[in-house]
């Protein structure tokens, strides 16, 4: 999956909003709007007009509605990925979406947040795809985990049992992916360099016939091997944690 590097260190999140409600846009933009180092760059009520200013205004995260007119955002996310892939793409969903969620895991993107959520997941959310990470609510990380069928013991089995072949810093990594953190803060975490931590990440996708970050934390929280972080948490599984 290719993602943006992510703003530095004294530069604002920039981010594009795509949904074709505008109540939607306004809450969220008024969310994220108050929110230091974060800037909406651009609004769009489409799918079409979504790429067209991603093209135009390079945003670190575009926010996209999976339900739009023209161009849903599956197929916005999907053209995102071709044309513009330094913007990570994050779905905006609702609880009555759920068949939409797993074809998007197909699709290239780095999150999933509830429009119902809390104005914190949306804010952590923002910032730890724009740091390279994966993100999911909790809730939308349950529901994805109850599509994927077989009951929750034998889930939880089989993920622990593709994880078994890993090394142990192979092991922390996977644990760091699932709580939502980037390749920096892994390494700072693990107190290594950061091309240590790509790499271990690119060979346990390739491993685990993974195609992203996404379906990696998503095992991970299956296993129920998620260290405390900004994304998923075994712990809490009604809230995410912030940042540390």
């Amino acid at each position: 999956m290719t993602t943006s590097a992510g703003p530095g260190p004294d530069t604002a999140v920039r981010v594009l909003l795509a949904d074709d409600e505008a109540m939607i846009r306004a809450g969220v933009r008024a969310i994220l709007g108050a929110e230091p180092g974060i800037e909406v760059v651009a609004e769009a009520g489409d799918g079409h007009e979504a790429v067209d200013l991603a093209l135009r205004h390079r945003p670190d995260v575009a926010l996209l509605d999976i339900r739009m007119p023209r161009l849903d955002g599956l197929r916005a996310a999907e053209e995102l990925r071709r044309v513009a892939p330094g913007t990570a793409v994050v779905m905006l969903t609702t609880f009555s979406e759920d068949e939409y969620i797993a074809r998007a895991l197909d699709s290239g993107v780095s999150g999933f947040l509830l429009k119902s959520g809390d104005p914190r997941d949306l804010i952590s959310g923002v910032r730890a795809i724009a740091g390279g990470a994966a993100f999911l609510s909790p809730e939308v990380a349950h529901r994805v985990i109850a599509q994927l069928g077989g009951g929750r013991l034998s889930r939880a089995a089989d993920a622990r049992s593709r994880l078994e072949p890993l090394t142990a810093r192979e092991g922390e990594v996977v644990a760091l992916v699932g709580a939502g953190l980037s390749n920096g803060e892994i390494a700072g975490r693990l107190h290594v360099v950061e091309s240590t931590v790509k790499a271990h990440v690119s060979a346990v996708l390739a491993r685990l016939g993974l195609r992203n970050r996404v379906q990696l934390a998503i095992l991970a929280h299956e296993a129920g091997v998620v260290e405390r972080g900004p994304g998923l948490s075994s712990g809490d599984p009604g809230r995410a944690r912030p940042a540390e």
